[in-house]
């Protein structure tokens, strides 16, 4: 499958809910968000009959996204009926970690190959703050298990204001290279 500019897609985000558990000050309004009906959202057979149509147009890697992927029900059944796609060489999820420690075992056993974990700062207080309410222990302990799920490389996404040299950045950064995990700086658009 070629894009306008000829280049080779080989790379399907499927975004299975607009639902999150947190309402993080860059990405969601506190209220107001009008969300899709859920009869409405795509049922996890249509999503598969689709991740097929793609892999035989030459797709072979697929990342799960939201929202929040870990707040639709039981998506550890989309994740094993995706993973049984023949052809697909990467399976992964982009999510912000909260649930991640109840179900990376789960995910894993599904077919999960790796994640990505969303995580601007360390700090609990500014942690709380930006995502209006998370626990930034949960995602530690998210991210944790899923490195001991087998879920590698656990990639980390934290976003920024202007440079990866700001403090809670450096903090990140540190963390990462000590667990031994990737990170990837994401400059914040203002909306």
């Amino acid at each position: 499958m070629l894009d306008r500019f000829n280049r080779h897609i080989t790379y399907l985000r499927i975004s299975v809910t607009d639902r999150c558990n947190l309402r993080c000050r860059y990405c969601m309004p506190e209220e107001g968000v009008k969300l899709i009906r859920h009869e409405d959202i795509l049922t996890y057979d249509e999503i598969t009959g689709f991740t097929r149509v793609a892999v035989a147009a030459g797709i072979n890697k697929v990342r799960i996204t939201g929202g929040e992927p870990l707040v639709r029900k039981n998506v550890t059944a989309l994740v094993r009926m995706i993973s049984e796609i023949e052809g697909i060489t990467d399976l992964s999820m982009t999510t912000n970690g909260i649930f991640l420690a109840d179900y990376a075992y789960e995910l894993a056993e599904a077919g999960l190959m790796r994640v990505n974990v969303s995580l601007d700062t360390l700090d609990p207080e500014k942690y709380r703050y930006v995502t209006r309410g998370g626990d930034v222990h949960a995602v530690l302990k998210g991210i944790e298990a899923a490195q001991r799920a087998g879920l590698r490389p656990v990639k980390i996404n934290c976003v920024i204001k202007n440079s990866p040299g700001e403090e809670e950045a450096r903090s990140v950064a540190e963390y990462c290279v000590k667990e031994g995990l990737e990170v990837r700086f994401i400059r914040q658009m203002d909306l």
